[in-house]
Order: C-alpha cells, then sequence, then structure tokens
C-alpha cells in the first residue's frame, strides 16, 4: 500500500442545524480524498456546533472570532493556532468569512497556509447587491432587483414590483412576501440579523435547480454538478436533492466560469420559469451544504479544491452520475458536558 502524503486542513462552517454550514460535508469528502491523508482542524464560532464533537471526522477544533471583530484578530488567531497545527490549506465556508480571507490570501501563503478562493473583485461583483449589474455584463437572465438601505425606502415597492417579491439579506436569508405588511415584517427580521442593505427580487415562479462546480481562476470548468431540489425545508435549504443531467445549465455555468474567471468552488442558484427558460437568482462565492453529493457522484470537488490551493495541476471531471439523491437527516450526538465546557472556557477541544 502506498503511503500518501498527509495534509493538515483548516475548516469552518460546522453547524449542522437546519440551515447547515457546508463545513461537515466538505470534511466527509477530504476524509475521501485518493490522493492525500487528512489531518483536519475544525474551526468553530459557537460552541454548540455540531462537527465540533464529531470527533471521527474532526481532529481538534478552535474556537474562532467572529469576522467583525477585524482582520487582525482573525490574523492573530489563526497563527496561534497554525503555532500548534502547521496548517496546510485552510477552507472557509461561509460567505462573511470571504472578505476577511481574500484579504489575507496572501499573507496566510507567506506563512505557508494555502487557500484557492475568489477573488476581491469576482466576491463583489456577484454580490445579491450587484446582481443586475452582473445579468447585464456576462448576458445572463437575473430576476430584477433593488437593494434597501432603510424602512423608508420600502414604499416604492408596490410601483416596481409585482407581488409576490423576495426578501434577501445581504449574506444569508430570504422570506416571500405578498404584500407591503409582510415586506416590512421581513425587512425588520432580516436586517435586524444581517445588516443593511437588504434586497428586493423580483419572484420568479418556477422549479428551483442548484449546481455546484470549481473554477481554476483562468476560466475554466474543473467540475460542475447540478441538482434538483426535492425536498426543501421553511427555510427554502436542500434537505433532499437528486443529480441530473441539464445540458442548458452546464452550458450556463461554463459561461460563468469563462467569462468571470472565477476562482474557487461556488453554487449557482438557478429558476426555470414555465417558459424553460433558466434565471440565476444568486451565486454562492463558496462549496454548499449538499457539496457531499458531488462525491457520491463522482466529482470530489473539495480535494480538487485543496490540490488547485496547493499549485498543483487538476484534470478536469469530465462526467458523473445521474439520478443519486442526497437526503439530509438529523440524529443525537451524546456529548460529555466536559467537552462543551471545555470548548466554550479553552476556546480548544
Amino acid at each position: 500500500m502506498t503511503n500518501k502524503r498527509k495534509l493538515t486542513i483548516a475548516v469552518s462552517g460546522l453547524n449542522a442545524v437546519d440551515s447547515p454550514g457546508p463545513g461537515v460535508a466538505v470534511i466527509r469528502a477530504l476524509r475521501e480524498a485518493e490522493s492525500f491523508d487528512v489531518r483536519i482542524i475544525g474551526i468553530s464560532y459557537e460552541s454548540l456546533e455540531p462537527g465540533i464533537f464529531m470527533h471521527n471526522l474532526v481532529d481538534k477544533t478552535y474556537q474562532f472570532p467572529y469576522p467583525s471583530a477585524g482582520v487582525e484578530a482573525v490574523l492573530e488567531r489563526i497563527e496561534y493556532i497554525h503555532s500548534i497545527e502547521k496548517l496546510d490549506v485552510f477552507i472557509p465556508n461561509f460567505d462573511s468569512e470571504l472578505y476577511t480571507f481574500i484579504r489575507l490570501e496572501d499573507t496566510l501563503k507567506e506563512m505557508g497556509i494555502h487557500m484557492f478562493l475568489p477573488t476581491m473583485e469576482q466576491f463583489e461583483e456577484r454580490h445579491k447587491v450587484n446582481l443586475n449589474e452582473f445579468g447585464e455584463k456576462y448576458g445572463i437572465n437575473v430576476p430584477k432587483s433593488k437593494a434597501i438601505h432603510d424602512l423608508g425606502a420600502i414604499y416604492s415597492i408596490s410601483s416596481e414590483f409585482t407581488y409576490p417579491v423576495l426578501v434577501k439579506g445581504k449574506y444569508y436569508d430570504a422570506a416571500v412576501a405578498y404584500n407591503m405588511e409582510q415586506v416590512k415584517t421581513h425587512f425588520n427580521k432580516i436586517s435586524a440579523k444581517w445588516g443593511y442593505p437588504i434586497i428586493i427580487q423580483e419572484f420568479v415562479h418556477g422549479t428551483e435547480f442548484n449546481i455546484t462546480g470549481l473554477g481554476d481562476g483562468l476560466g475554466n470548468t474543473i467540475a460542475a454538478v447540478p441538482m434538483r431540489k426535492q425536498y426543501i425545508t421553511d427555510k427554502g435549504k436542500a434537505w433532499g436533492g437528486i443529480s441530473i443531467s441539464d445540458k442548458r445549465m452546464l452550458e450556463l455555468t461554463d459561461k460563468f466560469l469563462s467569462q468571470t474567471k472565477w476562482r474557487g468552488g461556488f453554487e449557482l442558484e438557478l429558476m426555470k420559469n414555465k417558459e424553460n427558460e433558466f434565471y440565476l437568482l444568486e451565486i454562492n462565492p463558496r462549496m454548499p451544504a449538499w457539496i457531499y453529493l458531488a462525491v457520491g457522484v463522482g466529482q470530489n470537488i473539495p480535494e480538487a479544491l485543496v490540490k488547485l490551493a496547493l499549485g498543483e495541476k487538476v484534470e478536469p471531471f469530465t462526467s458523473y452520475k445521474v439520478g443519486k439523491m442526497f437526503v439530509r437527516y438529523a440524529w443525537d450526538m451524546i456529548v460529555d458536558m466536559e467537552e462543551f465546557q471545555t470548548i466554550s472556557t479553552r476556546g480548544e477541544l
């Protein structure tokens, strides 16, 4: 048996609630990598993130300051973790972390920690706030949307949009509003959690599809797996999905990657309307929580991302299995109270 090289990889997004982070799925993929073995360092923001206590997946976990604490605080924590763990690769899995990590990419590389993230320009231009301009620039259908910075501005919505509309947060959360009162309610609730602006988006009736993949930063498609949501939670998250064959979705992805030269993992949220046209609702600038489906159909995207981060050549995946489903489930882990106290007080476990 050949001795595979051992990599130490830090992974965030260990929450596995009804709106799960991608971390646990990414770690499962890395554990199944054929080209390396891993020691997984979990990065947690709260003491009850389930991934912390999954000792078969995560070797050690460190609490991390929120991105709002600033670049210096984040860098200081990474330096401390790196001094103990000697990290090879860092995979941040939350949109809200990326601004900080994109700024730190060169600094971390000098320390020997590799990442493979979108550029700041790519990250900014795909923002929900800029989706109209993005669609125009790249010739991609997007629903009409408008960013709103204060409650007073919502009164113009009735003249500009037809109900229902989607009310979306800057980073996360979206809710359908059927009248002005509901817009106000969702506006207040989402802005209290994620701040401003709030995005009002035209509601496209149809069937929802998602595609996840990996761009090499040069315009090439390294991986792409489309799926149709089979079961959706009240937060709009896929709790079950099926891999499908759709030439137009793959062509749209190739177009997105070749024109933007996207670097890193991503998820495109698409809606297919009654006229069979695809509308791009959102571009998530990282791997989704359902990334393990891609592994299950033959494309280990997290493994390929790690190799790109290390500057290695990666051959594009050319096929995947169609008709494979993922079904998410919740289960109860029994955890020692001492472990919870340790991560809460010491910030390590």
